[in-house]
This record gives structure tokens, C-alpha cells and sequence, in this order.
């Protein structure tokens, strides 16, 4: 089957210069057993967005960032970041598992400086980049904390800051809140909102809540059923930073609504 589809480009007001795309994806395909996940897939991720990635159960959604990260490997198609592969580019990614993602044996701070040591920097350098993210961020932590002493909320947002603290390009992150409650989840956006207006690095986020897609992104990409395609890529156009008062705002509700349209009509082509 081929599934084949024009690359999907942010709109831009001046469409001479429409907006740079920070990583082009052409021609991607991948197949588990007799399953086609992608079949000839096109996308561009504009640079300095959130993006949010939406779609039914099964249809892809990790298997993507995951093949964009490197950790699955493609069956055909080219994925590049500004012309350049991914052993190029330095980039994080933030996983569900938050318990299993940290050293138990290590401090938050040893935690989060650990990318560092395996990139052989310096130990003076080390600490003072480690304090430098932590401080220009104004996270509350005492990094001194094992993981069994910290929450899970807390122990995401040195995940968090660990995948940040090489500055990449580009931050993955496959629904890094689902393992939490409700009260540290709402804590988390609010922390990730920020993580993302202060450091305005480009950021996948695979999301299972509508809500939390469109309150978090500056687009959303609602994928199909497999062969996944893009159904949609909904810009959301809220100020940000966004608070409680966002969810009730007329334009967030209307474009929520889309999203869902869009979700409900995908889900009844199965």
C-alpha cells in the first residue's frame, strides 16, 4: 500500500518566507510483522515549536519520535535536522519511565549532570553548567536528593532537565506524564511550559490527553489509523504563558473541538 502525501508546512503569514523547517522527514516507512506503521510519510517540524503528537491508540505516535530519536531504526525514507543526520545534532529525550530513567545510586545533581561525564566534559564544567541550566531555570529542588527521596514529579523534572542540560536541538518526549497523578501532572505542564519559553528548544511531545496536546503545543499533529498520515496540523494560537484561564478561552475551546473532530472522524474510518 502506498500512502503517499504532500510534506505538511507551517502556514506563515508571508509565504515568500515561510518558516524553516528544523527536521524534514521524507519517504518514511516502517512495518512491524505484517503491521504497516508508515508508508511513505512526509512531515516537517518547524524549528522553536511545540509540537504535540496526536492520534488513536496503535496508530504510530511513539514509533515516530522513536524513529526520528534513533531508537528504532527506519525501513526506507530520510530524516534529516537543518540537512543534517542525526549523529550530527545533539539532542534529548525524556521517557515515560521516570523511575526507571534515573540512576538510584546518584544524586539529582549527579543525575542530571551525567550526559555531561559520558561527553567527557571536564568536572569544573560539569557543575557549573548543571548549575547554570538549574538557576536560569529557577527550579525549586534540592539537588542533593537521591530519587527515592524526590516525588515523581520531581524526579520527571530532573529527567527533564538532564535531557536538557547538553543544550539540543531538539527534546523527544514520549508521554512523559502518564506514570503521574493528576495534581503532579498539572504541575509538570506548568513546568515544561516554562522549560520550553526559557530555553526555545524544539520539542516533541507524544501526548494520550486532548487537553494536555493543545494546552502544551503550538501545533498539533493528529496522525491516522495505520499506515499513519497526517490528518491534520492544527496550529493553536493561544498566548502563552498559558494558565487556567486558556482552557476556558473561546479560540483554545474551538480549536480543542477540531482536534477532537478530527480524532473522532479518523477513529470511525477503522
Amino acid at each position: 500500500m502506498n500512502s503517499a502525501q504532500p510534506a505538511v508546512r507551517l502556514p506563515s503569514t508571508d509565504a515568500a518566507a515561510p518558516k524553516r523547517p528544523h527536521v524534514t522527514i521524507r519517504g518514511l516507512s516502517k512495518t512491524f510483522g505484517k503491521t504497516v506503521i508508515y508508508d511513505n510519510f512526509d512531515l516537517d517540524i518547524p524549528r522553536g515549536e511545540l509540537i504535540s503528537v496526536f492520534g488513536p491508540n496503535g496508530c504510530g505516535k511513539s514509533t515516530l519520535i522513536n524513529m526520528i530519536a534513533g531508537l528504532i531504526p527506519v525501513d526506507a525514507g530520510k530524516i534529516l535536522f537543518d540537512g543534517m543526520t542525526l549523529s550530527e545534532i545533539k539532542f534529548g529525550y525524556v521517557f515515560q519511565n521516570y523511575r526507571e530513567a534515573l540512576f538510584p545510586w546518584m544524586r539529582a545533581f549527579d543525575n542530571i549532570a551525567y550526559p555531561l561525564k559520558m561527553m567527557k566534559v571536564p568536572p569544573a564544567e560539569r557543575k557549573a553548567r548543571t548549575e547554570r541550566l538549574v538557576a536560569h531555570l529557577g527550579i525549586k529542588l534540592d539537588l542533593n536528593m537521591y530519587p527515592y527521596q524526590m516525588s515523581g514529579g520531581q524526579q520527571q523534572l530532573v529527567s527533564i532537565m538532564r535531557a536538557l542540560v547538553v543544550e539540543p536541538e531538539i527534546l523527544f518526549l514520549d508521554e512523559p506524564f502518564s506514570a503521574l497523578d493528576y495534581e503532579m501532572t498539572l504541575f509538570m505542564r506548568e513546568q515544561l511550559q516554562k522549560l520550553f519559553i526559557e530555553s526555545g528548544t524544539t520539542m516533541v511531545l507524544v501526548s494520550h490527553d486532548l487537553e494536555e496536546a493543545v494546552y502544551l503545543a503550538d501545533h498539533v499533529l493528529l496522525l491516522s489509523r495505520h499506515p499513519a498520515r497526517v490528518a491534520d496540523f492544527t496550529e493553536v494560537t493561544a498566548a502563552r504563558p498559558r494558565t487556567d484561564a486558556t482552557l476556558s478561552d473561546i479560540d483554545f475551546v474551538r480549536t480543542k473541538a477540531h482536534c477532537l473532530e478530527v480524532f473522532q472522524r479518523e477513529v470511525r474510518r477503522a
